[in-house]
């Protein structure tokens, strides 16, 4: 007995593990055989029994085309069998994939996100006048607020206006504006307000858990 012991190790290689090696031996099995009638008959009672070993297959679109060509994969593309769909290549799966363009950010100025160049991008597209003049200096002053969390300090506000412009391209320039930004000491005030407001809510949240633990930990005759 000891003899006639398999490992893993020495076994064949899995193709596709999901399926198991009985199925693998079908597949072997099925290769193996002279005639191309035995072969058909073979290969769909293979698909048959694929298709019981993966239900959730049954929601994907195209689901017995799928099931034919991991049939003809698990093969090696050996079997010589009728397919009802075009058979796979192995061409197409020795292909290295294609490459990727890596992310452009900006790390420059990191401190400011990648939300910051979108929203500079969307604004040069819009028509010159209020809207987008005020669209601007909302970016302006989200600049400044996010400078603020990066540096505790203080900013001039001809710093923002030269990134600014620096990220537009040169397109949006308010070097000369006569309008200034909110002051640093608002924008920091507002951070404050918000996270005060909301370690409050978190308190009162606590406060209430220990409350309702209380009577539930409280006799009651």
């Amino acid at each position: 007995m000891i003899d006639h012991l398999e490992y893993n190790s020495e076994r064949e290689h899995l193709i596709i593990p999901e399926y198991g090696r009985h199925l693998q031996k079908m597949i072997n099995y099925a290769k193996s055989r002279e005639t191309k009638e035995e072969r058909n008959k073979l290969a769909n009672a293979i698909i048959s029994v694929m298709g019981n070993i993966q239900p959730h297959l049954r929601d994907v679109p195209d689901f017995q085309h799928k099931l034919w060509d991991q049939l003809f994969i698990m093969s090696k593309f050996e079997l010589d069998a009728d397919s009802p769909y075009e058979k796979p290549l192995p061409e197409k799966f020795n292909e290295p994939p294609a490459h990727l363009p890596y992310p452009q950010n900006f790390p420059k100025y990191r401190f400011y996100g990648n939300n910051i160049k979108t929203m500079i991008d969307v604004a040069n597209t819009w028509e010159d006048g209020e809207l987008k003049e005020a669209l601007i200096y909302t970016i302006a002053n989200h600049m400044k607020k996010c400078f603020l969390n990066w540096n505790k300090d203080t900013v001039e506000d001809d710093v923002i206006f030269e990134h600014l412009r620096e990220l537009s391209d040169g397109k949006i320039n308010l070097l000369n504006a006569e309008e200034d930004l909110t002051d640093a000491t608002s924008l920091m005030r507002s951070k404050k307000q918000f996270s005060t407001n909301s370690s409050s809510s978190s308190n009162n949240k606590k406060s209430y858990q220990k409350k309702s633990n209380t009577n539930k930990t409280r006799k009651r005759y």
